[in-house]
């Protein structure tokens, strides 16, 4: 196993190098991160004989750039807020708001636009793992609450990358936390179309949405609709169908089954040489198709087009602050509680 942290050339917003931390185990699975967002920019994995990179990604210096949250740390709160504000203990909560007049992915300035501290690597004790951490003020971007975050990215030696969020808030506060890498295990380098891939979820329940994706009724079975993956199925099987007209694709929350053991997708490579499996602690994970990532600059320098990667995003229920019958599932973090996520990708 090795552990590296290199000083680039790359300048991000705040007029500082970004530090890359580079992840590699015995296996030849490389992963590497930069402060700039806590971002999970590549993934490296062995196929057969070959060295295949699975996470979409851009240059380093378009990192800050690009819009469509690239692998990065969301935060304080993962999707959408609807009317950029909520009501809590008889007090109306206003936030920033970054999409019409709703706030996505924690606002205008979200986690994934500052700049972390790499607080510990396992260099020195011989392990593989690194430590971001970041302190959000009370008021940032209209959240209550001084908030303490740590992620933590664990690469281990059968080829699965463990992400870990922890926080403690000092107020109470909607916290809801995830990581925003875009799959394509079969060519993430210049991208192809993600819809040839199969997907299983272990969901009896989606969440319906508008056309901006705040959520406009309750919770719905898949029994019988598009959203039904309980067996894999190809992801173009059954797209643009329904209620994924109004947002181009698949861009909805399922809310996980709970019974079951921890498993909540399993992402196939189209000729099935690879296969991801998602574990997590969270009750929803959200399946976003690339809808509209058409532009976002590649590594190679070119662009993707639309539905060339997959984002699986563990998290709270979208809008929740909004809705007190999903509190019980979280999203709602109390003054002094530690948050704890983690979200497991096993490759194999």
């Amino acid at each position: 196993m090795c552990v590296t942290v290199q000083t680039t050339n790359v300048v991000a917003l705040d007029n500082q190098a970004l530090q890359l931390v580079t992840l590699t185990n015995q296996q030849g699975m490389q992963v590497q991160f930069i402060d700039w967002g806590a971002t999970w920019v590549s993934c490296i994995v062995p196929v057969g004989n070959e060295k295949r990179e699975v996470l979409l990604g851009c240059q380093l210096a378009d990192y800050a750039k690009q819009g469509v949250y690239l692998g990065a740390t969301i935060g304080r709160y993962a999707n959408r807020i609807a009317n950029s504000q909520f009501e809590y203990q008889g007090k109306t909560i206003k936030l920033t708001a970054n999409q019409n007049e709703h706030q996505l992915h924690g606002g205008l300035i979200g986690f994934d636009k500052q700049r972390w501290k790499i607080e510990q690597t396992g260099e020195k004790c011989g392990e593989n793992f690194v430590i971001f951490s970041l302190i959000s003020p009370d008021g940032e971007q209209g959240f209550l609450g001084k908030v303490k975050v740590q992620t933590i990215y664990r690469l281990t030696e059968d080829n699965a990358l463990l992400v870990e969020f922890k926080a403690v808030s000092d107020r109470d506060t909607p916290l809801s936390l995830t990581n925003h890498a875009y799959f394509n295990l079969n060519n993430a380098e210049n991208g192809s179309d993600i819809r040839e891939h199969f997907l299983q979820l272990n969901a009896e329940q989606f969440l319906p949405v508008d056309s901006q994706g705040i959520p406009n009724a309750p919770l719905k079975s898949v029994q019988n609709s598009s959203f039904d993956f309980r067996q894999a199925k190809a992801i173009k099987q059954d797209f643009l169908q329904a209620e994924q007209q109004l947002t181009k694709g698949y861009d909805h929350a399922f809310l996980l089954d709970q019974q079951r053991e921890k498993t909540c997708a399993i992402l196939t490579a189209p000729d099935r040489s690879l296969c991801l499996t998602v574990s997590t602690n969270q009750p929803a994970l959200q399946v976003y198709t690339g809808n509209y990532i058409q532009g976002t600059p590649t590594r190679c320098g070119g662009e993707y087009a639309d539905y060339t990667g997959i984002a699986l995003e563990t998290q709270a229920l979208p809008d929740t602050p909004n809705h007190p019958e999903w509190w019980q599932y979280g999203g709602m973090l109390k003054a002094g509680e530690t948050y704890h996520h983690w979200t497991k990708f096993q490759f194999s």
